[in-house]
């Protein structure tokens, strides 16, 4: 993707933290700031299609980073 969006860096944060004690909030504050930015796109009609697919794609992303999260955290109860 060339285009940079503001909501990237939240998202970047939260695919880059290796601090497993800080990895959830990022993860919600980066979806916070793009499920945010979806809602300005939709009231004003702005954004391109492109924006709005990247942040799709980077959602489903987040969802795969929880289920890691989720599934390390179990692990590590149980172990």
């Amino acid at each position: 993707m060339d285009t940079e969006y503001g909501w990237q860096e939240l998202y970047k944060a939260a695919v880059l933290e290796t601090d497993r004690s800080k990895i959830e909030q990022k993860i919600q504050e980066a979806d916070n700031g793009m499920r945010a930015r979806l809602h300005e796109c939709s009231m004003n009609h702005g954004g391109t299609p492109e924006e709005n697919r990247a942040i799709e794609d980077a959602l489903n992303g987040l969802n795969v980073l929880r289920k890691d999260v989720a599934a390390w955290q179990e692990s590590k109860l149980a172990g």
